[in-house]
């Protein structure tokens, strides 16, 4: 029987929507400059700010969170460096043995995604993308219909709903930092901070993670395609690349530098347990060390180790003495990256790591500011608060977490840095809590919803995904805007009826 006989109604949807989306959608730095336009549109219509102020603010926003962009990209970049060792690579490879279906494969990459989302962000887009082209490659050995751009979609849910609940969570890591709130901040109405277990760890976050995951899994099990709408990983990855003797895993470094970055040529990303076992830093010395003093230094586990272990007893320090109020932004980055260092060890082999990891984060620095630029006019220009505050006057106590919801996914389209849109609107959306009697744990939380909702529609933080799978954006973004579509009404029911 043919697949478009077989198929159910919402994979029928999906396919449907993926071709609209794969005819139409520009690439993320195109949707980056159009955003921009219609954002100075829309600042010289409803603000009555001038032109030449509207660039000013766009100006000005290039700058404002370099900081924080630095903590973004090392986040990033300390999840893309752990997810690519080798035996967290070799994991991967054995995992994606489990599946026999290409439904059950999309559930599965998009469950081990959005469970390590929780965990790390960065962490999560790197090895969901690393994953789905693994299971991708199993799929096609063992002739398992599978949709490869529907299993890119599934490696980048994590980041399309379950991140900011999470220990890496923005907004509610801000929120533990002293120095985030107070005089002479955008939260100067509250007195002390927010402590992570009326956020991240409080049973209204953990009750919606858990029930999202297990919807989000089951909605990647229906839309999977079947049959001949199933386009499997050999559609879009060249397959002497993939299973040729010097497959490597991926494209070639100057291609992955201008399209948002991947691994260059090594054994970590090879598609092969074995290359990757062989290529192990911690039982295989680097081949190309010269016996000198220097390379002995630089490739020495004891000085790794020790400051690696330092870095771990920091952090275990600063837990032991705060709890759970230790969970900050810097902290995680700290940790994560000392983390990193203790199962690398060899310090010019982390270096390297981190070399690699560079081209992952390029997309990233190129749109940064772009975005950001974006948050200037709406934030100066009080477009942003225009918004947040138009949706705000029409809540309840009641519906209040589903307004929040939708403001943090509207300003999130606009612009997708989940940390900086929470210094523009977080204090709007506190404030309003505050008046409504909505705990600011629950305001919170369910602003960071929306925040990751329409990560499914901004390509802004699929980049370094798009340059691991080498998928286009337009080819997995219609299944990634089904899925936001699906979970709006699970989202507002989930979030008007779980209490805090």
């Amino acid at each position: 029987m043919a697949a478009s006989d077989e198929a159910g109604v919402v994979e029928r949807i999906g396919f449907s929507i993926s071709t609209v989306v794969e005819r139409w959608m520009p690439s993320p730095f195109v949707f980056a400059i159009l955003l921009t336009y219609f954002v100075f549109a829309a600042g010289l219509i409803a603000t009555g700010s001038g032109a030449v102020e509207l660039l000013e603010f766009w100006y000005g926003g290039f700058w404002a969170f370099l900081g924080f962009s630095m903590q973004m990209v090392l986040i990033l970049m300390t999840g893309f460096v752990i997810a690519y060792h080798p035996r967290v690579n070799a994991l991967l490879q054995r995992l994606a043995e489990v599946p026999n279906s290409g439904a059950q494969a999309a559930a599965f990459v998009g469950f081990i995604s959005m469970s390590l989302a929780w965990v790390h962000w960065g962490f999560s887009l790197i090895m969901g993308a690393i994953f789905a082209r693994e299971m991708g490659k199993v799929a096609h050995r063992k002739g398992i219909d599978v949709h490869y751009p529907l299993l890119a979609v599934a490696g980048y849910m994590g980041l399309g709903l379950t991140w900011h609940w999470g220990i890496s969570g923005s907004a509610p890591l801000q929120l533990t930092d002293a120095n985030n709130i107070g005089e002479g901040t955008g939260f100067d109405f509250l007195t002390s901070t927010v402590p992570a277990v009326e956020t991240i760890f409080h049973p209204y976050a953990l009750t919606l993670t858990a029930l999202s995951i297990v919807f989000a899994s089951a909605m990647l099990y229906v839309l999977a395609p079947s049959g001949s709408r199933a386009k499997g990983i050999t559609h879009y990855v060249d397959e002497a690349e993939l299973f040729g003797a010097a497959a490597d895993g991926g494209r070639a470094p100057d291609d992955a530098a201008a399209d948002g970055g991947r691994a260059p040529d090594d054994a970590a990303a090879d598609g092969g347990t074995d290359a990757a076992e062989a290529a192990d830093p911690i039982d295989e010395p680097p081949a190309d060390v010269d016996d000198v003093p220097a390379e002995r230094l630089n490739n020495s586990r004891v000085l790794g180790g020790l400051i690696a272990l330092s870095g771990v007893a920091v952090v275990a320090y600063q837990f032991l003495g705060q709890g759970l109020g230790a969970f900050t932004l810097n902290a995680v980055n700290f940790g994560f990256l000392f983390a990193g260092l203790l199962i690398y060890q060899r310090p010019a082999y982390y270096r390297d790591r981190f070399n690699d990891a560079a081209g992952a984060a390029a997309g990233i620095v190129l749109l940064f500011p772009f975005f950001a630029g974006i948050q200037g006019i709406m934030a100066d220009s009080g477009l942003a608060l225009l918004l947040a505050e138009a949706l705000l006057d029409v809540s309840t106590a009641a519906t209040y977490p589903v307004i929040a919801w939708v403001v943090g996914a509207v300003a999130n389209v606009f612009v997708p840095s989940g940390g900086g849109e929470w210094l523009v609107i977080g204090p709007s959306v506190l404030q309003a809590a505050e008046s409504l009697g909505v705990p600011y744990g629950q305001a919170t939380i369910a602003y960071a919803v929306g925040d990751a909702h329409t990560n499914l529609l901004n390509p802004f933080w699929a980049l370094p995904l798009l340059a691991i799978t080498e998928v286009k954006a337009r080819e997995m973004f219609g299944y990634a805007i089904a899925m936001l579509l699906a979970l709006i009404p699970f989202l507002a029911i989930a979030l008007y009826a779980v209490p805090y």
